[in-house]
């Protein structure tokens, strides 16, 4: 699905949905402490990457430089499995592609079969799960986007927030991707240390030609707004799948531009094998503190 406008401002209908909200929050705080009974303590330590709120934040670049410093292994659940993607999920892609061993599926069982290798000592890196009472985790991280911060405030679904953000105080860090435009009043814990990320965006065409810029991610805004000369843009759900229709109007629309067309590598190894030549993606170049890789060495 696309991200709603009321996720960032809030409006009638983020205020009409408030009462679905606080059934939701009710719901899900009973299933977590029904399942948070006899959790899986791993033998390998656990970082756990993960945010509060529903769609993209920049996780998934924070969990590839984490899992490339210390040549540790990802288990992911695998998001929207498709055959453009081998089955395993667009971001399960994407870290493969970076040569970093994925497990996609249930994380404790690959957890369990991880741990039993046992040559290996180093950490395991859980992409998501915050939310999971199933399995300890020994450091949590918190991602969040300068630009977004905690969006409108409301609780899923009439805001983005799949807790409240009292449950920040938990973590045993906060990670800020930098933007140029920073939520106005997104405050955090000062019981927290909180380290910051930037991320540069590397298209792979120079600056004077004409972009046709299209996404399905999260917030698509922040990929567009992140490239030079795009003179139209379009935007799909989180995830999609992307059919021959929809590629076929894309090209229309970058033949009318006289542009070329680029998106995410996200949504690059989504597109059809016989595509992907067609189209170029713009590389995503995350790069965190110095201060975190020493915070994170002592905590371990």
């Amino acid at each position: 699905m696309k991200t709603p406008k009321w996720f960032l401002k809030k409006n009638l209908m983020a205020f009409l949905l408030l009462p679905v909200s606080w059934v939701y929050y009710v719901f899900s705080r009973l299933v977590y402490y029904m399942r948070k009974g006899g959790a899986l303590k791993s033998r390998r330590k656990i970082i756990c990457v993960g945010n509060i709120l529903a769609g993209g934040v920049g996780k998934t670049p924070i969990v590839k430089q984490i899992a490339n410093y210390f040549d540790a292994p990802v288990v992911m659940r695998g998001y929207k499995k498709s055959k453009s993607t081998n089955s395993i999920g667009d971001e399960a892609t994407m870290l493969a592609r970076a040569e970093i061993a994925v497990h996609v599926g249930d994380r404790k069982s690959n957890i369990i079969l991880l741990n039993n290798q046992n040559d290996a000592i180093g950490p395991i890196v859980m992409d998501d799960g915050l939310q999971n009472p199933t399995i300890e985790k020994d450091i949590s991280l918190i991602v969040f986007d300068e630009a977004i911060g905690y969006g409108n405030g409301f609780l899923l679904p009439s805001g983005p927030l799949r807790v409240v953000k009292n449950e920040v105080k938990k973590a045993d860090a906060i990670i800020v991707i930098r933007s140029k435009n920073p939520k106005k009043k997104f405050k955090l814990p000062k019981t927290v240390p909180v380290f910051y990320a930037e991320n540069k965006t590397i298209s792979p065409y120079d600056e004077n030609q004409r972009l046709v810029a299209f996404a399905g991610i999260g917030y698509p805004k922040k990929f567009f707004d992140s490239l030079n000369n795009v003179v139209a843009t379009r935007a799909f759900p989180d995830h999609w799948d992307y059919t021959n229709q929809d590629i076929a109007k894309l090209f229309d629309l970058a033949e009318k531009n006289n542009a070329k067309l680029i998106t995410t590598e996200k949504d690059w190894v989504r597109l059809p094998k016989k595509i992907q030549s067609k189209i170029k993606y713009a590389r995503l170049d995350t790069v965190i503190e110095d201060r975190f890789w020493e915070w994170i060495k002592e905590k371990l």
